[in-house]
């Protein structure tokens, strides 16, 4: 976080809460003329924008007028899991460099498009 942020938020936020994560949410005071109060979220740890929460999301983007209660979140909703492009955990799909380099053999559902060479081109 800047300095900058530290001192807009001291200065011009009201905290609205905190999170399972640990991060803060604020908004505005008071909202400037003719527009909305601003909403921000300063992170715990690094920003990681995928680490905000669904309840906080629909919030931060004026979705919901108050951030939904954890106790309300649906039993099929998952539990955040962090971006890991980029990290050894990341995803490699089969035949991936790393993953060994080798795929599966073709089934022969495929059938490879070649175009017609007597056609005429358009115009």
């Amino acid at each position: 976080m800047t300095i900058g942020t530290r001192l807009f938020t001291r200065w011009r936020g009201r905290k609205v809460g905190t999170d399972r994560f640990g991060n803060t949410y604020y908004e505005e005071r008071r909202a400037r003329p003719g527009m909305r109060q601003r909403r921000w979220v300063i992170y715990a740890h690094e920003a990681e924008a995928s680490e905000v929460p669904p309840e906080w999301h629909a919030w931060l983007h004026y979705t919901t007028d108050a951030p939904l209660p954890e106790e309300k979140r649906f039993p099929w909703q998952q539990e955040h899991q962090p971006n890991l492009t980029g990290t050894p955990a990341a995803y490699r799909p089969p035949g991936h460099e790393l993953e060994g380099g080798r795929r599966a053999r073709a089934t022969g559902d495929y059938e490879a498009w070649t175009p017609e060479m007597d056609a005429t081109p358009p115009r």
